[in-house]
């Protein structure tokens, strides 16, 4: 399965529909993949809100009519065991439920309960997950269109670059255009540079080669940003010759 094929994945993996070694390939590309969790968080939030928009509210004529029902209800006498008392209340023409069959209701029960938690505990973390990538979105374009947004360009391993600051929000975005794909197992990380020392921005999707990447941290008055190589998953402080190099706009 090529990786556009995984791409188009995600809306089947929201609502569950992958099983299997499809799943677990999916779901190991999905570590890798920051576009892809986006995706997901995104699609599985919406089904979420479409599940919670078909609920129905109870009729207050019903809630009434339990209320009453209830107190005419005899209660089963506290002197029966439990498994006694369901297996009296399950005869059928004679023929008592057998004792698996109780069982597997129990069970079945307690599984139905345990995966409505497990969806609504997903939900849960997709909102909070889809909230984070709309609030990244909207920093990111906060500082493409900020009033007094500056910008410079440059040639960057084979593609092109533009790093774009914006002083007021004293945050940086670097949009990469048509940049080749690191080498297998790399990943292309951006650096602030702060009086000789260089600060970890954030890493770049390896599968895109252009893309738009809010960078990590404020600028804080950095001299420049810088661009190198490094393993997947990132480095604390640069480990090969920068890729490139710009001066911060001014």
């Amino acid at each position: 399965m090529t990786t556009a094929d995984m791409h188009a994945l995600t809306g089947a993996y929201a609502v569950h529909a992958l099983h299997g070694e499809e799943r677990g390939a999916f779901e190991r590309h999905l570590a890798v993949c920051d576009g892809c969790k986006q995706e997901v968080a995104e699609f599985t939030a919406t089904a979420g809100r479409l599940a919670l928009a078909s609920t129905v509210r109870t009729r207050p004529v019903m809630r009434e009519k339990v209320l009453q029902r209830i107190t005419a209800v005899r209660q089963v006498s506290p002197g029966a065991a439990p498994l006694e008392r369901v297996r009296r209340g399950a005869l059928r023409g004679g023929v008592r439920l057998p004792r698996w069959a109780l069982a597997a209701s129990v069970a079945a029960a307690a599984a139905f309960g345990g995966t409505a938690v497990w969806q609504y505990e997903r939900a849960q973390d997709a909102r909070h997950e889809a909230a984070q990538a709309q609030r990244h979105a909207e920093d990111l374009a906060g500082v493409l269109a900020a009033p007094d947004a500056k910008s410079r360009s440059a040639k960057v391993a084979g593609g092109a670059g533009t790093l774009v600051v914006s002083a007021s929000r004293d945050r940086a975005v670097f949009v990469a255009s048509t940049m080749p794909a690191p080498p297998r197992g790399k990943v292309y990380q951006l650096w602030f540079a702060d009086g000789g020392k260089m600060r970890s921005a954030g890493l770049m999707d390896p599968d895109r080669s252009s893309q738009a990447v809010l960078m990590q941290g404020a600028v804080d008055g950095a001299s420049g940003i810088g661009i190198t190589v490094e393993p997947a998953g990132g480095s604390k402080q640069p480990t090969s010759t920068p890729v490139a190099l710009l001066g911060v706009p001014t």
